[in-house]
């Protein structure tokens, strides 16, 4: 009979496979990340026989954890490696963090809910992710005290590109965001280098609200 252990790391090979590869995600730091991560750990008892499928699932506190194509599509744009330090905007369940501490040096990822915040942290630890810093803030204001970072990543929509994030970029940082509407945005990834700021639009998106000063306004 196949332990749980077994199941849960045949659905992830199968997520990459069919979902990831199949895609057009061809990033072998990514998809070994995928591959890696136990998706199903960050989601409620309830919902992990559905951790694996191809949609967004809820998280609590009107919050999602993303499908995983959007995950890897994300973090690919990033084009991380090993020495970067990468700041996430929305921390939620971890998974995203999780998946971005596989590659890069640090991350540094803030959350504004504080029940989701010390959540993903409990998880985290008990994961052994010591190159993630975590923060209980308005992530729309950034990290100031430590950047630069050479990739930043929000996982919320943004009513506009956020201005304070692209200072917070390094020279030849890379910042990925939804922009739009509260109802479905485009993935913008900005790249910034001694030329100016690049914009390249990769698609569109459905993302919760990124909410904060720079940002949607709370209800």
């Amino acid at each position: 009979m196949e332990t749980d252990t077994l199941k849960h790391e045949r659905q992830r090979h199968e997520m990459v496979r069919q979902q990831i590869e199949a895609r057009g995600i061809g990033d072998i730091n990514v998809l070994a990340a995928l591959r890696k991560v136990p998706r199903h750990l960050f989601v409620s008892e309830a919902l992990r026989d559905q951790a694996y499928g191809d949609f967004p699932l809820p998280i609590g506190e009107q919050q999602t954890i993303s499908q995983p194509f959007i995950v890897a599509e994300m973090t690919q744009a990033l084009e991380l490696t090993p020495n970067d330090r990468v700041l996430e905007i929305g921390t939620g369940s971890g998974y995203q963090a999780a998946i971005l501490a596989q590659i890069a040096y640090r991350v540094y990822t803030i959350e504004r809910i504080r029940a989701l915040f010390v959540q993903a942290r409990k998880l985290l630890d008990k994961l052994n992710y010591h190159n993630i810093v975590m923060r209980c803030a308005d992530g729309t204001k950034g990290w100031e005290d430590e950047c630069p970072f050479n990739a930043i990543i929000v996982t919320a929509g943004a009513p506009a590109i956020p201005g304070l994030l692209i200072e917070q970029l390094a020279d030849g940082g890379r910042l990925v965001v939804p922009v739009g509407n509260q109802h479905s945005q485009d993935l913008i990834k900005i790249t910034k280098d001694q030329s100016g700021i690049h914009q390249t639009n990769l698609g569109g998106c459905r993302f919760v609200k990124l909410v904060g000063k720079h940002g949607w306004r709370e209800p």
